[in-house]
């Protein structure tokens, strides 16, 4: 495992994080037992992986007892990573419904008291607003206190995790520009550059290190999700339309032919894709099992793309991998 700074915090982080929303949730075609999840956790650090990436909105505190109860006896060789915001305490989740923000400094001091408590720690290496609209994202004395809980040594960094269809391009712009932020957490993929490119451009001026979640196009990218998958109804990838999907097999296609040049796998230059961008700090797949564990771990390797061929994909996909949209 090769490891990384995350952005001006300067903490040392995997390439390959653990993204534990599906040890909390089933919304990824699969419920994982507790049991199952505490195997993977502790699989995941023997493979090198220090970085955990959760939520207090995972299973309503779930996935921070899993982590938490896991290595509590190893609390000094992992990365916590958490998000709040969601009013986990007052409002029933139903469905993939979105529950109540309150991005505040009240809510703040005691989303954070809870997240210690279930972590069992006493400091948080990565706290995260959690899909934060504008008025958050402006409100200077949010950050401000943010900044003074990291002097303090109540978190040792803080950054923001966008939501695509909640805040997103302008959120994320706004917060590497005007905020002391060590990280940005997005959707990132060969298949979904934007807003994400911006952040990689925009973070390298400022020592912004950059998240990478979905970096497998939900499934797409990895082969396990096809034309002919169909989605549980609480699977969170039955958001994707048919017609994506569609297209996005198409423009696989077209894209073996570096894969095959490299003797890759489509998952592995989708991967490999992303660890070729310096300003990549950790790569989040959601994880579902040992065996992906360990497949996505061991593409940590240091062997990534050079410039030609980044430059090569970057010609394709401005050219959307020569797929003919008009199609749909």
């Amino acid at each position: 495992m090769i490891y990384r700074k995350l952005g001006r915090s300067n903490i040392p982080v995997s390439e390959i994080g653990f993204g534990a929303w599906s040890i909390g949730l089933n919304w990824w075609g699969k419920t994982i037992t507790e049991e199952e999840s505490r195997r993977m956790l502790k699989r995941a650090h023997d493979l090198g992986i220090n970085f955990y990436d959760t939520a207090d909105i995972y299973g309503k505190g779930k996935s921070e007892k899993l982590i938490g109860e896991t290595f509590k006896d190893i609390r000094e060789q992992i990365i916590y990573s958490t998000k709040w915001g969601y009013d986990i305490y007052h409002a029933d989740q139903i469905g993939h419904s979105e529950l109540p923000q309150k991005h505040d400094t009240e809510f703040l001091k005691f989303a954070l008291k809870q997240s210690l408590l279930r972590l069992q720690t006493d400091y948080i290496d990565v706290y995260s607003l959690h899909n934060p609209k504008m008025h958050a994202i402006q409100n200077y004395e949010l950050f401000q206190h943010l900044d003074s809980l990291v002097h303090e040594g109540i978190i040792k960094s803080h950054g923001v995790a966008l939501g695509p269809a909640i805040g997103w391009e302008n959120e994320g712009r706004y917060s590497i520009r005007n905020h002391n932020i060590s990280y940005l957490q997005t959707v990132y993929n060969i298949l979904e550059q934007e807003p994400g490119s911006k952040f990689l451009s925009e973070g390298a001026e400022r020592n912004v290190g950059i998240l990478a979640r979905v970096p497998d196009a939900s499934g797409v990218l990895t082969g396990k999700v096809t034309e002919k998958t169909n989605f549980d109804k609480d699977d969170h990838r039955g958001n994707r339309k048919k017609e994506w999907i569609i297209q996005a097999l198409k423009k696989i296609e077209n894209m073996k032919c570096i894969a095959d040049e490299k003797g890759w796998t489509i998952t592995e230059l989708a991967i490999k894709f992303i660890l070729s961008q310096p300003q990549i700090s950790v790569v989040l797949p959601t994880i579902t099992s040992i065996e992906e564990l360990e497949g996505f771990a061991q593409l940590s390797d240091g062997k990534y793309l050079n410039r030609d061929e980044m430059h090569r994909i970057s010609v394709m996909y401005d050219n959307n991998f020569y797929v003919d949209t008009k199609a749909n």
